[in-house]
């Protein structure tokens, strides 16, 4: 990407890359069920607290996740949860299987209009 490319795509850029790793997506599909401490998240990725907290940060920072901070503990939720609506995208091109036909576009089978 140039310098000269739009704000809005490079911001958009950052959202994606902010998702793109298995434990965000983890994190983010955890999330939609409703808020989550640091602790329960790290109890259930099975990784260190630091490395957990990296993660929240990545999508906290990209404008996915709010952070509320209760005593000791900080909790995590979905500021957009239309963030989902994107993973149902993605599960259509994975059920797509490779196949690339004009007679029956992914857009007709995700909800795209």
């Amino acid at each position: 990407m140039t310098a000269s490319a739009p704000a809005k795509y490079q911001h958009q850029a950052r959202i994606l890359k902010a998702l793109a790793h298995p434990t965000r997506l983890f994190i983010v599909n955890e999330l939609a069920s409703g808020e989550r401490s640091v602790r329960e998240l790290t109890d259930m990725i099975g990784v260190e607290m630091p490395t957990v907290s990296r993660h929240l940060s990545i999508l906290r920072n990209a404008g996915i996740l709010t952070d509320d901070k209760r005593g000791l503990q900080v909790f995590y939720g979905l500021r957009v949860p239309c963030v989902l609506n994107f993973f149902k995208c993605v599960e259509a091109v994975q059920r797509d299987d490779g196949r690339r036909s004009n007679r029956n576009p992914l857009s007709e089978r995700c909800g795209a209009a």
